[in-house]
């Protein structure tokens, strides 16, 4: 199996690349279109700010390959967040594979700390990326921005509000948490993309 990871200087790469290497597998690192394009699974990590973020991927052109990949993608983080339509963060037009908007999370209770950081319980999974025994799992989160609950939600998380933790459209899975650093939880996830 042939896996690409998009590469497109946003930080957290190489903890995708070393998770691969613990499930067995060896993955590219790649901004080249055609190495990407003849992948079998692709995966769309992100660690960074929106904006900046499309900016490269369209000065680069992985804006339209990404939308035109036909095989399973997985996005991750703010590679979820870019598959939506649109980005509080920035004001940002993003890839609108999934129609979704990326809003910024709000409270005035002093207790609740924004960026959302930490291991929080995912819930009312669903779809081929989970399990039954994933229900109330605890996944890792880093995160100011979230997707509402709609229509593509295959996870949820409840921090501030009610907020989609993964999303599914076609062959475009995603995930808001970090299953590269949730450990056995992520693991699990992980190896389920795989065996799309």
């Amino acid at each position: 199996m042939s896996i690409a990871i998009i590469d497109y200087n946003a930080g957290n790469v190489r903890s995708v690349l070393f998770a691969m290497e613990r499930l067995g597998q060896t993955a590219l690192l790649s901004n080249d279109p055609d190495e990407i394009r003849r992948a079998d699974k692709v995966i769309f990590p992100g660690v960074g700010e929106a904006s900046s973020t499309m900016e490269y991927l369209r000065s680069h052109q992985l804006d339209q390959l990404i939308c035109s990949l036909q095989q399973p993608v997985l996005g991750i983080c703010l590679g979820m967040q870019l598959l939506c339509t649109h980005s509080e963060e920035g004001n940002t037009p993003c890839l609108g594979i999934i129609p979704q908007q990326v809003r910024r999370f709000s409270t005035s209770d002093p207790t609740l700390k924004i960026p959302h950081m930490g291991w929080n319980a995912i819930r009312r999974v669903k779809g081929a990326l989970f399990s039954e025994e994933l229900e109330d799992a605890y996944a890792y989160f880093v995160h100011s921005y979230f997707v509402e609950k709609g229509p593509y939600t295959t996870a949820l998380c409840n921090y501030i509000q009610p907020f989609s933790a993964a999303l599914q459209k076609d062959n475009f899975y995603a995930t808001q948490f970090h299953p590269e650093k949730s450990g056995g939880v992520g693991e699990k996830i992980l190896q389920n993309f795989l065996l799309l």
